[in-house]
């Protein structure tokens, strides 16, 4: 691999930094909402026991973002990268989730075009899981250009696997 997986990203509304270990308390208090988690496949993620072994996950995947309002300072919320395939030249987006009071104002569009600037610089394929309940991000991935091209079963770190959508976006599709 000859990229990082963990840069400092950033545009207007957002930093993307390395999520850290002490990072779990501001992240939790925007994880602990469970209008958060309703259409996903981990609906109890919201107890701290639950998104503790999130957390943990998110820190062994050494791919994992805090994501911070430029305005406010705050952690509202988190994203990483993961399962680079050097065969297939692709990497996975995924892990996101957003304070609710970020909902509908450009935070996950804005942080999916920086994330995807950043890694076409050195993929040509970006693929993303999305729970197939969770009509919300799938709603929000199609904005964003990426296509529908599988159903999988996915093992969430230390969870029972759950049925995904698999979405991709390849380089030629996002420089148009």
């Amino acid at each position: 691999m000859n990229f990082n997986l963990q840069p400092v990203l950033e545009n207007d509304l957002c930093i993307l930094s390395s999520l850290e270990e002490n990072d779990f308390d501001a992240l939790y208090q925007v994880a602990s909402d469970p209008k958060i988690w309703e259409q996903h496949p981990n609906k109890d993620r919201w107890k701290k026991e639950v998104f503790q072994n999130f957390f943990e996950g998110a820190i062994k995947s050494k791919g994992a973002f805090k994501i911070i309002n430029k305005a406010t300072g705050e952690v509202v919320g988190s994203t990483r990268f993961y399962d680079f395939n050097q065969e297939e030249d692709c990497i996975f987006i995924g892990y996101t989730f957003y304070a609710v009071s970020c909902w509908g104002k450009g935070f996950n569009l804005s942080v999916k075009k920086t994330m995807l600037d950043y890694l076409f610089e050195y993929v040509s394929k970006v693929r993303f899981h999305i729970g197939a309940e969770n009509i919300r991000s799938q709603i929000a991935i199609s904005r964003v250009g990426a296509k529908k091209i599988a159903e999988e079963e996915v093992a969430y770190f230390g969870e029972k696997p759950k049925l995904n959508f698999v979405y991709e976006i390849d380089k030629e599709e996002w420089s148009r």
